[in-house]
């Protein structure tokens, strides 16, 4: 089995990548492809590095079984476009500050979460961190449901 590897990316990786991760590493394990996806996330900024989690995104996580609390924020650097195979953003601007700091040849990697849900989904993960509990309910809807759809495209890479 060939292996993949993918980091989601937010802007301060408090929030919402830190949830997407999360999201993908249970997929990963509940498919027993854990040995085959590598998965990670970081910000584009630098204002949270090693910091846990937000305090909301770790409650909203642990209501549905999600473990947040071990992670810690980190920034993306120009290494991980050539230690990922797919660089998953959350929003446009996300995509637009990994282009400032992506090499010319990782361009290819740099991918929105939502191109992998359903049809009629957001297009982008709204960010939760100005607003209520509410908001971190409705990232870890579009997390499942985009991560659900990014695995699946995945598959055939894993055994091809």
């Amino acid at each position: 089995m060939k292996k993949v590897s993918v980091c989601f990316v937010c802007l301060g990786n408090i929030c919402r990548s830190p949830t997407a991760e999360a999201v993908m590493r249970r997929l990963v394990d509940e498919a027993g492809l854990t040995g085959s996806v590598d998965v990670d996330s970081a910000g584009t900024g630098d204002w949270h590095i090693g910091e846990a989690p937000d305090e909301r995104a770790q409650r909203a996580g642990s209501l549905r079984g999600y473990d947040l609390a071990r992670l810690r924020a980190r920034q993306i650097e120009a290494a991980d476009f050539g230690r990922f195979d797919l660089i998953v953003a959350m929003d446009d601007a996300n995509v637009t500050a990994l282009h400032s700091v992506c090499p010319a040849s990782g361009r290819d990697k740099i991918r929105l979460l939502m191109e992998f849900a359903p049809q009629g989904e957001s297009r982008v993960v709204a960010d939760p961190y100005f607003g209520g509990d509410a908001g971190f309910d409705t990232v870890l809807d579009q997390c499942e449901a985009a991560c659900a759809g990014l695995l699946a495209a995945l598959r055939p890479q894993l055994v091809g």
